[in-house]
């Protein structure tokens, strides 16, 4: 059990060195902030028809502060456009009016919030310094948020209990097999079909935020969403399985095992591989609501990114590619040591609670800022206060029961 443990605390560290390591040398776009002056008036039509793309603006560039003044609303506002007008070698002469990066933007069309958006992305490519890395050599740390975003969703994401539980008790039932090859096969075949049909699921989660757009509400929904899937693991932890929870039913539980048994009677590889393949997508189905927040999570602020479309598809894969590395971590155990491990009900509730503190987290700032997810450092920082919680919360009930 303590060899277990090791893995668990080793995997953790290193996902944490993954999130935070990239980020650890680079200065901040945030400590620089941009500036947008945009001035609009009451009844304007073009001006309302901005506002939806300033939003998406922010969203997608943390660092970057709007100020909105509408003139009608007082002579000093009136001025203030006299003047910043001037400032950017302009003059003003009807709204909506913009101001950022030396530049002045009069009116709205597409053409010129393509124009504006270029301009933001010229000065953060020219404000963000590169740092070099060993063996990568010069880094853009503007472009590292994302993936140390995936690595640490993705990392958290892997300690799922539901799946542990099933790879677990079907890799018990090999033992009694005595065929490394066989468990390797069966084990690894598992493991490649979870992934794969869990890159389904997101892909279906994906298209969804995809179709329905960059709409606010739905962002907040996700959050909402994630906040009460983070406070029932959170319960779970402390009241496990009473009330509502995200586990496996105890109705699907038998179904499962009468599946797992049938792989030990096996009399060929076809047979084998075929009854895997269908016992993943049961055991899968089974997992969709004990495994549906960090999904629906990445996915939505996946969508909010401006990515053509083969990439995110390729974050996806990456996402994928992590999440199974505990799996194959532990068929790879069992394979060599032929060795007996059940997760014990204590470490499911650990996880319980990692997950639940996380999506706590995660939800809160869907709902109030979704932009801050861009943030490298930010996303380690709610890794690592999601963590330390979760820990000392552990450490302190352990202590507690045991007096």
């Amino acid at each position: 059990m303590r060899q277990h443990h090791r893995i668990l605390a080793i995997f953790l560290l290193a996902m944490v060195a993954l999130g935070f390591s990239p980020a650890h040398g680079a200065t901040s776009p945030d400590s620089e902030p941009l500036v947008l002056y945009y001035f609009w008036g009451q009844g304007c039509p073009h001006c309302e028809e901005a506002k939806p793309f300033l939003a998406e603006l922010e969203q997608r560039h943390p660092q970057l502060q709007v100020h909105s003044i509408d003139i009608m609303a007082s002579r000093e506002n009136l001025q203030l456009w006299t003047e910043t007008a001037k400032r950017f070698g302009s003059r003003p002469s009807g709204v909506p009016a913009f101001y950022c990066c030396g530049q002045a933007f009069e009116g709205y069309t597409p053409e010129i919030a393509r124009q504006i958006e270029q301009a933001l992305e010229g000065q953060i490519a020219t404000d963000v310094p590169k740092i070099s890395l060993p063996l990568f050599g010069p880094i853009d740390p503007s472009q590292l948020s994302l993936p140390v975003f995936t690595a640490i969703i993705a990392g958290l994401d892997s300690f799922n209990p539901c799946a542990f539980f099933v790879l677990l008790f079907l890799l018990s039932l090999l033992i009694h097999a005595h065929s490394r090859k066989r468990m390797l096969l069966i084990g690894g075949t598992f493991v490649l079909c979870s992934g794969l049909i869990y890159f389904l699921f997101m892909a279906a989660w994906l298209n969804l935020f995809l179709v329905i757009g960059h709409m606010g509400i739905i962002t907040l929904v996700a959050g909402v969403i994630a906040l009460g899937i983070g406070l029932i693991n959170t319960k779970d932890f402390f009241y496990f399985k009473q009330g509502v929870s995200l586990t496996l039913s105890e109705e699907a539980k038998p179904k499962l095992f009468a599946r797992m048994r049938g792989l030990l009677n096996a009399d060929s590889i076809a047979t084998m591989l075929v009854g895997t393949l269908m016992l993943a997508v049961a055991a899968n189905s089974y997992e969709l609501l004990c495994t549906a927040g960090f999904p629906m999570v990445y996915t939505r602020l996946l969508t909010l990114q401006d990515l053509p479309p083969g990439v995110y598809y390729l974050y996806l894969g990456l996402y994928n590619l992590i999440y199974v590395i505990p799996l194959a971590i532990i068929v790879g155990i069992f394979t060599v040591t032929l060795g007996s491990r059940k997760l014990t009900e204590w470490q499911g509730r650990v996880l319980k609670l990692i997950s639940g503190v996380m999506m706590m987290l995660l939800g809160s700032v869907l709902m109030l800022k979704p932009s801050l997810l861009n943030n490298p450092v930010i996303s380690t920082a709610l890794l690592l206060l999601a963590l330390g919680v979760a820990g000392t919360t552990a450490l302190v009930v352990r202590r507690f029961r045991q007096a």
